[in-house]
């Protein structure tokens, strides 16, 4: 979201803009903790499909 403040906008003005802009709450990553059951070390996968370039 982008608000314009235009020189010469009081204080006022300037509050009830910063007021309305809502915050996005950030991702929640510990509901996704464990959900993955791997058969491999994470690194191993990495390692192996970083491998497949060459």
């Amino acid at each position: 979201m982008v608000t314009i403040i235009k020189k010469g906008s009081s204080k006022a003005a300037i509050k009830q803009l910063v007021d309305k802009i809502q915050v996005k709450k950030g991702l929640d990553a510990k509901k996704y903790s464990g959900v993955i059951k791997l058969k491999e070390h994470p690194l191993t996968i990495q390692k192996a499909l970083r491998d497949e370039w060459e």
